[in-house]
């Protein structure tokens, strides 16, 4: 199963219809999608399954049951999905299109890119070629390690950071 999530809060209109494409044209029928609430005039996907709102301790089933996730770069399911050991394809949103208030996500996609385990695709011409790639190759992906917090060296240096010490 391949997991799309764009989060709760704002639709992603661009990611979800470049995933609903790639599922037509590949005749897919494995993908599950929550993309938040698409409104009156939003995209509404016709090639896959999808909800608008899963419970957080939900999505952490979607993701141990998923070969792969699909996301917008949002840090908490880039996370989420590498500490579990999943591949995962991250789309940035853009202010441009105004999907977000700025373009942090581009700044998030530089700097996971070169993390094992993670690709990406800055548009929506480039998600059904890193989706083709996933699905040949997410067997064989080199996770690398992930721990779910962060090291105690940083840990550390922060808390000296704080104290001043």
């Amino acid at each position: 199963m391949i997991f799309l999530t764009v989060g709760s809060k704002e639709p992603f209109d661009r990611l979800v219809r470049a995933v609903d494409i790639w599922c037509a044209d590949r005749q897919r029928d494995d993908v599950f999608g929550q993309i938040a609430e698409p409104g009156r005039n939003g995209y509404r996907p016709r090639n896959f399954e999808w909800i608008s709102f899963i419970k957080p301790n939900e999505v952490q089933q979607y993701f141990e049951e998923a070969d792969f996730i699909v996301s917008h770069a949002g840090m908490g399911t880039i996370i989420g999905a590498l500490t579990i050991g999943k591949p995962i394809l991250i789309v940035p949103r853009q202010k441009a299109f105004n999907e977000t208030r700025n373009d942090h996500q581009l700044g998030t996609v530089e700097r996971f890119r070169i993390r094992p385990g993670v690709r990406v695709a800055r548009t929506e011409a480039e998600v059904g070629p890193e989706l083709d790639g996933l699905v040949a190759r997410h067997k064989e992906t080199n996770m690398g390690d992930v721990a779910p917090f962060a090291d105690e060296t940083l840990i550390n240096a922060i808390r000296s950071h704080i104290i001043g010490k």
